[in-house]
């Protein structure tokens, strides 16, 4: 993961299913709230999420969520507040989690490739800012 993202909202979406995976990363996908494919999760890029996150990259894409993108998600399941207020208060990331997993849609047009990366051309691991198209066409 790229050291600019600190202090930034990472969208981590889960995109594999729970058949063979190993336990202690079931586990950490547990502690994340990602506990079936298409679940989001919003987090700050903090030390712990993102040893969380490199654990469990071959079942999840992440990446830094836009704004616009935020506020859609949030609008839709009816949550009171702004991807703005998110990064200034820690009250509002606090208010959010107890609304985490958001529950998505799969993607239109499919994922790429569940086996591969992103760089190899499929739809798992750090996506960067391309990861709100795959949010755009899940909600």
């Amino acid at each position: 993961m790229k050291s600019d993202m600190r202090s930034k909202l990472i969208a981590v979406v889960r995109v594999r299913g729970r058949v063979k995976v190993r336990g202690n990363i079931q586990e950490t996908l547990d502690r994340l709230r990602l506990k079936k494919p298409n679940n989001c999760v919003v987090v700050k890029a903090t030390d712990s999420y993102i040893g969380m996150i490199n654990k469990a990259n071959d079942y999840i894409a992440y990446g830094e969520i836009d704004s616009q993108i935020l506020d859609r998600i949030l609008k839709k399941y009816g949550i009171q507040m702004s991807a703005e207020s998110l990064n200034s208060s820690p009250e509002k990331m606090a208010e959010l989690k107890q609304h985490l997993p958001f529950r998505l849609r799969p993607p239109s047009r499919g994922y790429r490739n569940i086996k591969f990366s992103y760089k190899d051309h499929g739809a798992l691991g750090y996506m960067g800012k391309e990861i709100n198209g795959l949010l755009a066409r899940m909600i």
